[in-house]
């Protein structure tokens, strides 16, 4: 079943005061979103979702990366990843195309990136909110980087559609002033390799 998708969508949040402050340097957040028919409603329990991630993957992770990339042109600090399901169908479903490397591998090597694209999934009705978490595209522990892009998309995800995303930002949150994951691990007498101390 080839890729049937309704509407693409892109977003950009410039953000120039927070916590009301003017921010010297505007952070620039981006998504980029396809609205698909989901290839497995109405087909009661499928078992083999393999065809169709192969098959859905790399044309949507080659899509939107392409847009991510023209909106933020070229350049992209912080990533993630969002599916919403819509509700005739199941999260498994949602989750099936953005935690295959067909589709975030795609984004990974056009910026060089190393940690993995953090991720939501879930199912909702149209106009549900879409939660997209980014993160360093190198470095897990950068908790600057550590942000959520937020938005809704009206008369999407209907019963039988998913929504997918990707999401990019330039700069990190605003006023950063938390630390970062690697003071706590020093403070705590924990390493990189074992956080839980078990």
């Amino acid at each position: 079943m080839a890729v049937e998708i309704r509407r693409i969508l892109t977003m950009t949040q410039i953000t120039h005061v927070e916590g009301g402050r003017e921010v010297p340097e505007p952070t620039r957040m981006f998504a980029a979103m396809a609205v698909i028919r989901n290839p497995w409603f109405g087909r009661g329990f499928v078992e083999d979702m393999k065809p169709e991630i192969r098959e859905h993957c790399p044309v949507l992770g080659e899509l939107l990366t392409t847009e991510l990339l023209r909106l933020s042109g070229g350049t992209i600090e912080g990533v993630g990843k969002a599916s919403i399901v819509g509700m005739g169908g199941e999260v498994e479903h949602a989750q099936a195309l953005t935690h295959s490397l067909w589709f975030g591998n795609q984004l990974r090597e056009a910026i060089d990136a190393k940690t993995y694209l953090v991720f939501s999934n879930t199912r909702g009705a149209a106009g549900c909110t879409i939660t997209i978490p980014m993160m360093d595209k190198d470095d897990g522990g950068r908790r600057s980087h550590y942000q959520t892009l937020q938005t809704t998309i009206p008369d999407a995800p209907a019963e039988d559609e998913i929504i997918v995303a990707l999401g990019g930002s330039l700069g990190g949150h605003p006023h950063h002033r938390i630390g970062n994951r690697y003071e706590d691990l020093e403070e705590m007498g924990r390493s990189v390799d074992n956080p839980a101390g078990v």
